[in-house]
C-alpha cells in the first residue's frame, strides 16, 4: 500500500495545493496518496502546532501529516499526540515537487489579459522616423498599441503621416488629444482608437471608425460616463471607458472606488486605466506601483492600460507592466497569490537572497586547496576565501589587506569588481553569483533570457485580439530574443571557480 499523507493548509492556499499535488500524478507516479484539510485559517503560515492539536480531531487513515514550512511550534509533541510523524514541508507551496524529488514545473507566463497603450507624449515635436523608432522600442518591451499624444497649442502637421506610417509598419495606433480636430484627423487617417471623448464630443464617434475611449465630461462624474457608454451601446459601437485614476494623495482611493463601481454597474464593459498619474507622480520605484495597479486591474477585469515613460524613474514602465500583467494573469488563473511566478518585478531585493549561511561558506572554504579566490555572500556579509584563509566584511576595503594583490593589478581589478557587486547584493538583499552581473529584473538592461524574468517580447507586436468581456485579450507572445554573449574575461580575471549554485 502506498503511503497516505495528510496535508494541512489555509483557505487561500487550498486550491493551489490541490493542483500541485494533482500535478504529481496518480499514486503510481507520486508514490503516495493524499488528503488536504483546511484548519480554519486564511493564511497557512499562521498555523501553529497548538492550533493543529486543538482543531485537528483525527488524522484519518494518514500515515504522515505534512504542515506548512512556516508553521511554528513543537512538531515532536504533535507526533506523539497523533501517533504518526508530523513534519514540515517546504516554506513555499510551489517547492513541493522538489520536496518530493520532482522537478518544479516552470510557470506559464506566455499569457496575459491586458492590452498596453504606450504613449508618445512629444509626438508633435518628433519626426516620423523618430516616432517609428520609439514605437519599435515600445513594442519590443511589450506595448500593443502606440499612442500618439498631442500637445496643447502645438501644431501637429504630420499627424496623418505618422498614423499611416505606424499602421504600415503593423502597429495598432491610438491618437490622444484634447483637440477635437486632431481626433478627427487621426481617425480619418486610420487610427484604431481615439483618446478621449466625452458626452460633449461623442458625436465624433459617428464620423470615424476608430474605437473611442470615453471619459467623464466632468471629473469624477460616473453618471455622465455611463450615459456616454450607453449611447454607444445603443448604436452597437465598441468603446473603452476610463473613469480616470487620480494621483496620490489627491483622490487616488476615490478613483479606485470609481473603477470598482463602474465594474459593478457595467459587468461586461471594456475598461481602460491610465496609470501615469500614479507611477509618474510618485517618487517610488515604479515596479511595485505597477504590480499593485495590475493586481487591481486583474480583480476588476480591466483589460486595457495607458502608460507613459516621461520621468526617468519610469523609463522601464512598459517592461514592468508587461511583466506584471503576465504574473497577475497566471496568479488569477491558478487561483494563487502572485508569488513564485516571476522575479521580473523584484529589482532591488529577492525573497531568498542568501542560499548559504556563514557556517556553510566556512565549511566550503575549509576544503579549498588552491590559491584562486572565491567570493560569496551571506547574511553576515561578503566572504572571500582561498587556500590561505577566509575573510568576511561588509566593506570590501576591509578585505583588501588580506588579498595580497598589490603586485597583480589585473587580478586586483577583477576582485574589486566582484567585491563591489557582492557588497551591493549584501546591502540590498540580492542573490550574488561570482562572475555574473547582478539581476535587476525589468529595471535593468533589456534582457529576454527566459520567461521567468521576461520583460517583453523580443520583436514587434502586431495588433492584439479585440478586448471583449469573457476573452483573454492577447494570449500570445513573440519569441524572446537571445541576449548577446558576455565578452570573456581576460585570462587573469578568473579568480577561481564560480560560487556554488544553490
Amino acid at each position: 500500500m502506498p503511503e497516505h499523507i495528510l496535508f494541512l493548509t489555509g483557505r487561500l492556499a487550498e486550491p493551489q495545493l490541490k493542483r500541485v499535488l494533482s500535478g504529481l500524478g496518480g499514486e503510481g507516479e507520486a508514490g503516495f496518496t493524499w488528503d488536504v484539510r483546511v484548519l480554519g485559517v486564511q493564511v497557512a503560515a499562521l498555523m501553529t502546532a497548538d492550533m493543529i492539536r486543538r482543531r485537528l480531531e483525527d488524522a484519518g487513515r494518514a500515515d504522515r501529516i505534512l504542515v506548512p514550512g512556516r508553521c511554528r511550534g513543537d512538531l515532536d509533541a504533535l507526533t506523539g499526540h497523533f501517533g504518526i510523524p508530523v513534519e514540515r514541508g517546504p516554506d513555499e507551496l510551489m517547492d513541493l515537487p522538489e520536496f518530493f524529488g520532482r522537478q518544479r514545473a516552470a510557470p506559464d507566463l506566455s499569457r496575459h489579459g491586458v492590452r498596453i497603450f504606450a504613449e508618445l507624449v512629444d509626438a508633435p515635436r518628433m519626426s516620423v522616423e523618430a516616432i517609428l523608432a520609439q514605437a519599435a522600442a515600445y513594442a519590443a518591451d511589450g506595448a500593443d498599441v502606440i499612442d500618439i499624444g498631442g500637445l496643447p497649442q502645438t501644431p501637429f502637421p504630420h499627424l496623418e503621416e505618422s498614423v499611416q506610417a505606424l499602421k504600415a509598419a503593423g502597429y495598432a495606433v491610438s491618437v490622444d488629444s484634447l483637440d477635437p480636430d486632431e481626433l478627427l484627423r487621426g481617425g480619418r487617417a486610420g487610427a484604431d482608437y481615439l483618446l478621449s471623448l466625452t458626452g460633449e464630443t461623442l458625436h465624433l464617434a459617428d464620423e470615424v471608425a476608430s474605437t473611442p475611449v470615453l471619459i467623464p465630461a466632468r471629473h469624477g462624474d460616473l453618471d455622465d460616463l455611463v450615459a456616454s457608454m450607453e449611447k454607444l451601446e445603443a448604436k452597437g459601437r465598441a468603446y473603452l471607458a476610463d473613469p480616470i485614476l487620480d494621483p496620490l494623495p489627491f483622490g487616488f482611493a476615490a478613483s479606485i472606488a470609481r473603477y470598482h463601481e463602474l465594474r459593478r454597474r457595467k459587468p461586461a464593459a471594456a475598461i481602460l486605466m491610465g496609470t501615469g498619474n500614479v507611477s509618474e507622480l510618485t517618487d517610488a520605484d515604479s515596479a511595485g506601483i505597477h504590480a499593485l495597479l495590475l493586481g487591481i486591474m486583474a480583480e476588476l477585469d480591466i483589460r486595457a492600460l495607458l502608460t507613459t515613460q516621461v520621468s526617468p524613474h519610469c523609463r522601464s514602465a512598459v517592461r514592468e507592466i508587461d511583466a506584471a500583467r503576465r504574473m497577475m494573469f497566471a496568479a488569477k488563473d491558478a487561483q494563487s497569490l502572485p508569488r513564485d511566478f516571476s522575479d521580473a518585478l523584484l529589482g532591488l531585493r529577492q525573497r531568498k537572497p542568501f542560499p548559504y549561511g556563514a557556517e556553510d561558506i566556512a565549511a566550503m572554504a575549509g576544503a579549498v586547496k588552491d590559491p584562486s579566490f572565491r567570493v560569496q555572500v551571506s547574511a553576515a556579509g561578503v566572504h572571500v576565501y582561498n587556500r590561505d584563509g577566509l575573510h568576511t566584511a561588509g566593506d570590501p576595503f576591509e578585505l583588501w589587506p588580506h588579498l595580497k594583490l598589490e603586485g597583480d593589478g589585473g587580478h586586483a581589478f577583477y576582485l574589486g569588481v566582484e567585491l563591489a557587486r557582492a557588497q551591493i547584493a549584501w546591502q540590498l538583499g540580492k542573490r550574488y553569483n561570482q562572475d555574473e552581473e547582478l539581476a535587476w529584473g525589468c529595471m535593468g538592461p533589456r534582457r529576454h533570457d527566459d520567461l521567468k524574468v521576461q520583460c517583453g517580447p523580443g520583436s514587434t507586436r502586431m495588433p492584439s485580439p479585440p478586448l471583449e468581456k469573457g476573452g483573454r485579450g492577447d494570449s500570445s507572445s513573440a519569441p524572446a530574443s537571445k541576449p548577446p554573449e558576455n565578452p570573456p574575461h581576460p585570462p587573469f580575471s578568473k579568480g577561481g571557480s564560480n560560487s556554488p549554485e544553490p
